[in-house]
């Protein structure tokens, strides 16, 4: 379940490194805040039909994109995704009456943490590979795209959580 989570302003005047990290965890740190005192019905709460999205489709989402550009695509892993299975590319939005929970957020925290470990001390232009095209991309480039990702989703968290309780803000 969601865990009370602290939010750090990432640094006006920091490094490039330093400021792509600090917006990063800003956003994940978002995401965690935007489940804060819900209870799981409410996590499974649908924005608005015939949309499947919810706040728990997102957080199960999000531990799949960690998994996919930083285990997988920086990191050279190749596992498979953690929900996705059988050709359901969003498999991780589907099925959610019978979704734990517990295992969800355990396995964002878990691919955050793989995340920063496998990163640090990593120059930003060190490079993966993109499964689809074989071409390299850089750890600069995936930072950028994970704060983008995280930004676009918490868009949608924010509306979610808003029509959940009437949350607004944070």
């Amino acid at each position: 379940m969601p865990e009370t989570t602290e939010r750090t302003e990432p640094s006006t005047t920091a490094g490039e490194r330093e400021q792509l990290e600090g917006w990063l965890d800003y956003h994940r740190a978002t995401l965690a805040i935007k489940c804060q005192g819900l209870s799981e019905e409410q996590l499974r709460e649908a924005a608005v039909a015939p949309s499947e999205l919810t706040l728990l489709g997102l957080v199960r989402h999000m531990a799949e994109v960690e998994r996919h550009w930083f285990r997988n695509t920086f990191g050279g892993a190749g596992d498979d995704g953690i929900w996705i299975h059988d050709g359901d590319r969003d498999a991780e939005f589907h099925d959610l009456e019978r979704a734990d929970t517990t295992e969800a957020f355990d396995a964002w925290r878990t691919e955050i943490d793989h995340a920063r470990a496998l990163v640090r001390d990593r120059p930003l232009d060190d490079t993966g590979t993109l499964r689809r095209t074989g071409e390299p991309v850089s750890l600069r480039w995936i930072l950028h795209h994970m704060i983008e990702e995280y930004a676009r989703h918490n868009g949608h968290a924010d509306l979610l959580r808003e029509r959940i309780d009437g949350s607004t803000g944070d």
